[in-house]
């Protein structure tokens, strides 16, 4: 068994459990958090954070191997990116998106520069979720169509249009079913749904799969194919090779609008700017959010290709949002843009996910019988957690209850025990930590993995 090591105060860590009992009492009276039966959470109380680490008013710090909800890309409190949002703030806090403000029109300078292909026209909204909307919206209308393909095992926001789109059961308490929304399975040869052996076998039977659902549906009644280009919270299945382009040919064929949901992927993740870059696929529309400014403040948006702009050359676009462009998040966007490419961050998630992270999660599948199969890139991985070796029976069911998913708590709180936050979703644990962070960091973190897993392994079929 690994020793459980003792919670030591950090010097910037200073316990303060007072202030921490009265942040709680406030958050328990007044704040109503999301995704969550109320009285049936605990929430932590954060003192602050620094770097790819956030500490309680105990003194307790953690290692964040979720970057929040796998947005703070350069890590906490950045000094540079804090800095230029004190400067806007103190030169113009906000205005009207009507007009062309400075910050606004840099950072879509900046982005549209990083985008694939033509994608130079920049919609900016407040969050992913609203990017998405925005995206289908100028689909429907460029197409005159009515319907969107999009895959289980997904996620695409919590808004009425992205709940229906996404593919995972967050969707099934609103989902309308008169959302004009289709849902097809994407490849993913762990657990295929194609009965495929190989790669080249799930990718073929995938796309044989999606042109068959496009004919039965009416190629003329859908507007757009939208795919998360690698799957995030639904497990980051990496597309075989090959897929993502044969999307683009058929969307090409039927006159569909392709869409991809590069919102969490998207500004480093993959170790490229945008995980389209390592399928060499060019959307019509793109939406993107988190990474683009760490989430310091909130900001998303779509980047748009010629033929859909000019769609609205003359013809006014009939959407928008009061806070579109905000220059707060604007000027934190072009700060981040600035730093990941004078720091190298995006090259040094390339470059410790090649080095560190896969060789160090291959290792440990093969320590530990509860890991199924490890799977992503960059700063983006999967383990996919199971009971049974021979059957691939996850670790806990889908969508499991409370009573189900005791392995995957026992997991977590193993983690934190070790000062380790986990991601956890279902049967997976995901390793998403900041692009920045050090090898070093990687490594403490690795081993606090390690004594998680070990954890998990007390609860196989052997």
């Amino acid at each position: 068994m690994t020793s459980q090591p003792q919670a030591q105060p950090q010097p910037h860590a200073t316990p303060d459990p007072a202030t921490g009992r009265a942040v709680k009492a406030a958050d328990r009276a007044h704040v109503f958090h999301s995704w969550s039966a109320q009285e049936l959470i605990d929430p932590l109380a954060v003192a602050g954070a620094e770097g790819s680490y956030f500490w309680d008013y105990d003194g307790k710090r953690y290692l964040d191997f979720t970057s929040g909800l796998v947005f703070t890309n350069i890590g906490y409190q950045h000094p540079k990116v804090v800095a230029a949002i004190q400067e806007q703030a103190a030169r113009m806090t906000t205005f009207a998106p009507a007009f062309a403000i400075e910050a606004r029109s840099e950072a879509a300078r900046l982005i549209a520069e990083r985008t694939p292909g033509e994608l130079d026209k920049i919609f900016f909204t407040n969050a992913g979720a609203d990017a998405v909307e925005h995206a289908i919206r100028m689909a429907r209308l460029h197409t005159g169509r009515p319907k969107v393909l999009s895959a289980y095992r997904s996620y695409h926001g919590g808004t009425q249009q992205a709940i229906n789109l996404t593919g995972d059961p967050r969707r099934w308490p609103s989902d309308s079913g008169t959302a004009g929304v289709v849902h097809f399975w994407a490849p993913f040869l762990y657990r295929s749904r194609f009965y495929a052996e190989s790669e080249e076998q799930e990718c073929a039977r995938a796309l044989e799969h999606l042109e068959a659902t496009i004919e039965f549906e009416g190629p003329g009644t859908i507007a757009a194919v939208i795919l998360e280009t690698i799957p995030g919270t639904a497990g980051i299945m990496v597309p075989p090779p090959g897929y993502l382009a044969g999307v683009r040919e058929i969307c090409d064929r039927y006159g569909i609008v392709f869409v991809l949901d590069e919102v969490m992927s998207g500004f480093g993740r993959t170790g490229e700017w945008f995980a389209a870059d390592l399928f060499d696929v060019v959307p019509d529309l793109m939406t993107f959010a988190k990474g683009v400014n760490s989430g310091y403040v909130p900001l998303g948006g779509v980047a748009i290709s010629p033929e859909i702009a000019d769609t609205f050359a003359t013809r006014p676009y009939p959407g928008g949002l009061t806070y579109s462009g905000h220059p707060l998040a604007c000027a934190a966007a072009v700060a981040t843009i600035n730093v990941m490419a004078e720091e190298g961050i995006v090259e040094n998630a390339k470059r410790l996910g090649e080095t560190v992270l896969r060789p160090a999660l291959t290792a440990l599948a093969e320590r530990h019988p509860s890991v199924g199969e490890v799977r992503g890139t960059g700063m983006f991985w999967a383990l996919d957690l199971i009971r049974d070796p021979e059957t691939q029976e996850p670790l806990v069911p889908y969508n499991p209850s409370a009573s189900s998913n005791a392995p995957m708590l026992a997991f977590t709180n193993t983690a934190k025990q070790h000062n380790l936050w986990p991601f956890v979703n279902m049967n997976r644990t995901h390793v998403v930590p900041p692009l920045n962070i050090t090898e070093a960091e990687l490594k403490e973190g690795l081993a606090a993995l390690d004594a998680a897993l070990t954890t998990a392994d007390n609860f196989m079929v052997l």
